[in-house]
């Protein structure tokens, strides 16, 4: 904790400024003001998952600004598909192939506005995507966890295509993508598993590995399973869970909508939670991953979007109950909230 409050969040800020310098100069209007919004609004996720450096202060300079380069493009392109002016498939497969040639050097850059009319962004998305490329170059064992890093990066991008497209033809494609992937996880709903595609937790985890020499892809391999689909599945459902009423307004597709009840929301969330603390047990620094998770709960269920939801309340009052290390973390990032504004 004193290295998160010491080093990295003061450094995600000043990365997360220098992009907002780069976002401010966007000659379109409306890539501009999506770019800016979503660096505004979601600063949290770069917050949460710059976490990952904490574990090697020695790195930081490399993962902090990898992770906070790769999650911004995730939050650019959620903005552009949620709240702009697309609902073409082809349009967000291309808007996510810029995270996917994040991770792979060897792909060419692409024209990622091909298929929207929106499209001088003065370089922008080309530069987080550098970026990405630059840090991972610098990750002396990057070699062993890309494959991995690349299958939940596909996952995302499925994820992001899916359930942006029409409202009357989303479901039934997101229902359709979960077929192909059921047997492998039997013990999840279908909104859980998407939920689980959503995050971008295993992929940081997997970077933060990267920075040591010596893995090998069966690491990485177990890394990976250790952290999809629970530890993963989690973080979005928090983040789904405190964003209700937001996305009721928008017209968003939410998972945590199709549970049928707030106590079945409680209830299954709590389960996810407790499979997740069982998953990390299996990696090498198990007692820096259950932080992970309890700061994922105090992070999110501290959010003052939480204040004025009365049953994302209750929900949150049933997660800590049996989570003192939650409990503290809660009262910590409530105070860096007051003090940071």
């Amino acid at each position: 904790m004193y290295r998160v409050y010491k080093y990295i969040l003061p450094e995600v800020r000043t990365e997360l400024n220098g992009w907002r310098a780069k976002a401010g100069l966007i000659p379109d209007e409306e890539l501009r003001r999506q770019a800016l919004a979503s660096i505004a609004d979601k600063e949290f996720h770069c917050q949460g998952g710059a976490v990952y450096a904490a574990a090697n202060l020695g790195m930081r300079h490399v993962l902090i600004p990898l992770i906070v380069a790769l999650q911004t493009i995730s939050d650019y392109l959620d903005n552009l598909c949620d709240r702009s002016t697309s609902l073409d498939a082809d349009d967000f497969r291309r808007l996510h192939q810029s995270m996917l040639d994040a991770v792979t050097p060897e792909l060419p850059l692409q024209d990622y506005y091909e298929f929207r009319s929106e499209k001088d962004d003065g370089g922008y998305l080309r530069a987080l995507v550098q970026t990405c490329r630059d840090c991972c170059a610098k990750l002396p064992s990057y070699a062993a966890v890309k494959e991995q890093v690349i299958e939940l990066v596909s996952y995302y991008c499925d994820l992001q295509v899916y359930k942006h497209i029409r409202h009357d033809l989303r479901e039934e494609e997101l229902l359709r993508w979960w077929e192909r992937h059921r047997n492998n996880y039997p013990q999840l709903s279908w909104n859980e598993f998407a939920a689980a595609t959503g995050s971008t937790l295993g992929m940081f985890t997997l970077f933060q590995e990267a920075a040591v020499p010596g893995m090998t892809a069966d690491k990485a391999a177990n890394i990976r399973s250790a952290y999809f689909p629970h530890v993963c599945g989690l973080h979005i459902l928090l983040d789904y869970l405190i964003d209700q009423e937001e996305d009721i307004a928008g017209g968003d597709l939410n998972f945590c909508n199709y549970y049928d009840s707030r106590e079945a929301t409680a209830e299954r969330i709590a389960v996810i939670v407790e499979q997740a603390r069982e998953d990390i047990t299996r990696l090498h620094c198990p007692a820096f991953h259950r932080m992970i998770i309890e700061g994922l709960l105090a992070l999110y269920l501290s959010d003052p979007k939480v204040n004025g939801q009365a049953e994302v309340k209750a929900v949150t009052r049933k997660l800590m109950k049996n989570s003192p290390m939650s409990r503290l973390f809660f009262w910590v990032n409530s105070m860096w909230i007051r003090k940071t504004g």
